[in-house]
């Protein structure tokens, strides 16, 4: 086969696939939900994260919050024991079955819930990687344990782990791919939606497959400046 047979071939798979019946919206409507499930589950993972990891670290400090840390404990075993795909299910068709509900906030709750177990654990281990000293003397400039944790702790901690909490967050991006299993059109869907029409996986797989590429460089790319500027500021 010749080049210009080669090309024509590609420019007609390229028409089918994409430009015909404007499909491409398929895979930008799918974009658009994936964005909005994971900016929602990020929220939700950061919320819930730094609560539970807040009350460990207490706990293994000074043995405060022993009932709270025990159901956190709980919370951590199950969500990193069980796949995302059946809490995702379960969120929908067990907690969310009953009553009519956008999707996107169960796939929020769901991925914010799960995404929040990793997290904590990232969190505390920068909370418990703060010399104790620093608390020691926020208590000395009469600030309580919220405040110290606050103005003192969170912020340098939060510097420490940032590398770990961007990854968590691209692997949540990633993870989002699995919510058409409750119906939900997003990247990954649009693509296999492209696909049972043109009976042709390979360009809107490869175009899904380079849209998350360049989702993950952008983060990459932002947390690499983040990091330079903090780390700047410290100067």
């Amino acid at each position: 086969m010749n080049n210009p047979m080669i090309l024509a071939s590609v420019k007609e798979d390229f028409y089918l696939n994409f430009i015909k019946d404007d499909r491409y919206l398929w895979l930008l409507d799918g974009l658009k939900t994936t964005l909005i499930i994971t900016v929602f589950a990020v929220i939700v993972g950061l919320i819930i994260g730094f609560l539970v990891a807040i009350i460990r670290s207490a706990h293994d400090k000074s043995g405060s919050f022993k009932i709270l840390n025990a159901i956190c404990r709980v919370y951590l075993t199950v969500i990193r024991g069980t796949p995302t795909m059946i809490q995702l299910l379960i969120m929908n068709f067990v907690i969310f079955g009953a009553v009519s509900i956008n999707k996107i906030i169960v796939g929020g709750l769901a991925f914010g819930i799960n995404s929040g177990a990793y997290v904590a654990e990232i969190v505390r281990s920068g909370i418990m990687s703060i010399d104790q000293g620093q608390t020691e003397a926020g208590r000395s400039l009469g600030l309580n344990f919220s405040q110290t944790m606050r103005l003192i702790i969170i912020p340098q901690a939060f510097k420490n782990v940032l590398p770990a909490l961007v990854n968590e967050f691209i692997v949540l991006i990633k993870e989002t791919s699995i919510i058409g299993y409750i119906g939900m059109m997003d990247l990954t869907k649009g693509a296999m939606l492209i696909q049972s029409r043109t009976y042709n996986a390979f360009w809107p797989l490869m175009a899904a497959a380079a849209i998350y590429l360049v989702i993950v460089g952008i983060l990459t790319w932002g947390m690499n400046k983040l990091e330079r500027r903090l780390r700047t500021s410290e100067r």
